[in-house]
C-alpha cells in the first residue's frame, strides 16, 4: 500500500478566505516525489483510493507552521488504512501568520477541522471511500487545543490576545462527528478555567515530552485532571522528547540550530522515535474509531 495524495482548497466564508487542505489515503499505485515550498512530499498524485470506508483523521499543525510538519504522519496514516485531512490555518501558517496570538485565530482554527472534514467527506475522489461515523482530530501545541476545542473544549483567551485587553470565552462550535483525540504536546493554555475540559469525553492520545520547555507537565495535566474520565487518557511522557520532537524530520536545507523546530534535545533521535509514534497513533485510531 501506498499514500495518495489530493491538494485542494475549501473556503472559509466566516474568515472569507479560502483554506490550502491536503488529503492523503491509501493507494494502489506508485508515489513520486513532488516539492511544495520546502517540503519533498511522496505520494502517488491524485490516484484513486484503496478500499472503501475508511476511516477520517484531521491533523492540526502548529503555531505559524505548515501541514507538511504532520506529513509523515499523515502518510504513514494513509498506508495504514486511513484517509488523513491537513488543512493549513490561513492567519496562523507559515505563509500567513497575521492572526497569530489572537481571540480571531482561537475562533478559527477549531472551525478549520470542521471545514476539513467537510471537504474530505464531499471531496470528488476520495469522498465516497470515507467512513460515515465518528472521525479524530489531532494536532501538536496550538494544533492540540485546536483539537480540544472542536471536540467540546471551552477556551478562555488571555488579556493580550483580545482588542479591548479582557479575557473572554472563545466561541468554538463542537463538532459532534469527532469521535477520537490525539494530541501531541499539546498548547492548553486557554483551558485553565474549571470545567473547561468537562464535555471532552472521546478516548484521547497524549504524548508528551520530558524535556519541552514550551509546553510542559502542567499542560498535560490539564487534559488529565480536565477530562471526565482521565483513563480515556493514554499519555505517554516520552524520554528525552522536546517539544518539536513529534515534528517529521524536516528537510536538510530546514535542520539548522536557528530553526528551533528542527532541533531536538542532545541525545534524543527523532528519526529513531517516529515508527513507534505512527504505530502508536494508527494503533489507538483503530481501536478508538
Amino acid at each position: 500500500m501506498e499514500a495518495g495524495c489530493r491538494l485542494a482548497r475549501v473556503h472559509d466564508a466566516v474568515q472569507g478566505v479560502d483554506l490550502p487542505l491536503a488529503l492523503m489515503y491509501p493507494v494502489q499505485a506508485a508515489a513520486t516525489t513532488r516539492r511544495l515550498g520546502p517540503y519533498e512530499v511522496h505520494a502517488a498524485w491524485d490516484a484513486p483510493p484503496a478500499g472503501a470506508h475508511l476511516p477520517l483523521v484531521v491533523l492540526s499543525h502548529g503555531n505559524n507552521g505548515s501541514p507538511w510538519t504532520l506529513g509523515d504522519l499523515a502518510a504513514d496514516l494513509a498506508r495504514a488504512g486511513f484517509v488523513v485531512a491537513l488543512p493549513e490555518h490561513v492567519g496562523n501558517s507559515r505563509s500567513d501568520s497575521s492572526l497569530a496570538g489572537t481571540l480571531a485565530n482561537l475562533r478559527n482554527r477549531p472551525r478549520h477541522l470542521s471545514l476539513a472534514i467537510d471537504a474530505a467527506l464531499a471531496d470528488d475522489v476520495v469522498g465516497a471511500c470515507v467512513r460515515r461515523g465518528p472521525v479524530a482530530a489531532g494536532g501538536i501545541s496550538i494544533g492540540g487545543y485546536t483539537a480540544l476545542a472542536a471536540a467540546g473544549g471551552h477556551a478562555w483567551c488571555g488579556p493580550h490576545e483580545s482588542r479591548d485587553g479582557q479575557p473572554q470565552p472563545v466561541d468554538a462550535t463542537p463538532d459532534a462527528r469527532i469521535g477520537a483525540l490525539v494530541l501531541l504536546a499539546p498548547a492548553t493554555f486557554w483551558f485553565a478555567a474549571d470545567g473547561a475540559l468537562g464535555d471532552v469525553a472521546q478516548p484521547i492520545l497524549l504524548r508528551s515530552g520530558s524535556r519541552d520547555a514550551i509546553t510542559p507537565a502542567l499542560h498535560a495535566g490539564r487534559v488529565l485532571g480536565g477530562v471526565p474520565d482521565p483513563l480515556r487518557v493514554e499519555h505517554e511522557v516520552v524520554e528525552g522528547a522536546g517539544h518539536f520532537s513529534f515534528l517529521g524530520v524536516f528537510p536538510p536545507a530546514m535542520t539548522r540550530p536557528d530553526f528551533p523546530p528542527s532541533q531536538d534535545p542532545p541525545g534524543f533521535d527523532r528519526a529513531a522515535y517516529q515508527p513507534r509514534l505512527f504505530a502508536d497513533v494508527a494503533d489507538f485510531l483503530r481501536r478508538s474509531l
